[in-house]
């Protein structure tokens, strides 16, 4: 049979920019493998598949899919799964609320469709730290930098998961950020393992290229099948706890804009919003535009 597929630039507003996803239509009937095929198919960093949702009162059900493997969660298929379901139900108006349903869990999403589709999503679960004792030597080998170039202000290497798990590198500066070069075998020498997973990398730094952003940043997933990524939700989702723990938040709303995949010629920016009682971190959502770029069908 045949499925509609369409193919989404996320967390920008250009087409040929941000992170490009492949959006599956109609996915009933595909079983696991079938799925990962077709994800390598467009070798994409990830693809969703939407299907009927569990429960009657939500919106749908995603599957999502790397290259190599299944995710619990994402930001940008989530976003752009988000804008897709808009984009197949445009009579309901320009703005709504949805519930998607993935495996972490239901994940409540605020769209508003116009000339510039735009999802935020609730973090169905806020990052935890995990330990991590490696020398900051040895993580430099393995991104190419010097250990000199590893850390600011009161900002160290830090690991955290919230569905996908990643070390958090921080980095001197933009410089440090565009020589970097990771070692993916060194990488998964030392990464540390949580919930049988290899964490990934997510390099960071305070100096950025736009104005407007509070921090520029680079993601690398080795043990996922993936180089580097454009644009990752799921990513700025852990980071947020690296926030929280080093910068502190102020009570009320926090925004910040995140630039990512300007070395790889696919800028992105990611909106991170999150909430503080009384000192504590308690609630976050992650924003962004979405751009269809492409349609089609799959004779499969």
């Amino acid at each position: 049979m045949s499925r509609r597929y369409a193919i989404y630039d996320v967390f920008t507003d250009q087409p040929l920019t941000g992170n490009p996803l492949a959006v599956v239509f109609d996915a009933e009937g595909l079983d696991d493998a079938a799925m990962q095929a077709i994800a390598g198919e467009f070798n994409l960093s990830e693809t969703v598949f939407l299907l009927p949702a569990d429960n009657p009162a939500h919106t749908a059900r995603l599957r999502i899919f790397t290259p190599g493997r299944e995710l619990p969660f994402a930001g940008h298929p989530t976003v752009g799964a988000a804008v897709a379901l808009g984009h197949e139900a445009p009579a309901a108006g320009d703005s709504r609320l949805m519930v998607l349903e993935e495996p972490i869990g239901p994940v409540r999403c605020a769209l508003r469709l116009g000339d510039a589709p735009y999802a935020e999503f609730d973090l169905p679960i806020l990052p935890t730290q995990a330990p991590f004792e490696e020398d900051k030597a040895v993580v430099a080998a393995a991104i190419g930098v010097d250990a000199t170039d590893i850390g600011f202000e009161n900002h160290v290497v830090s690991v955290w998961t919230a569905g996908n798990s990643f070390v958090c590198v921080p980095l001197a500066g933009l410089g440090v950020a565009e020589r970097m070069k990771v070692d993916p075998a060194r990488w998964i020498d030392i990464a540390p393992v949580i919930d049988g997973r290899s964490a990934s990398i997510y390099a960071y730094c305070r100096e950025t290229i736009r104005h407007d952003c509070a921090f520029h940043a680079r993601m690398f997933a080795p043990e996922m099948g993936l180089g580097e990524d454009p644009a990752t939700g799921g990513a700025v989702a852990v980071f947020s706890g690296a926030i929280a723990h080093f910068d502190g938040l102020a009570d009320g709303p926090n925004a910040f804009l995140i630039e990512q995949g300007v070395e790889m010629g696919r800028p992105s920016q990611i909106r991170l919003e999150m909430d503080a009682r009384a000192g504590a971190f308690h609630a976050a959502r992650i924003g962004g535009h979405a751009v269809r770029v492409a349609e089609g069908t799959l004779a499969i």
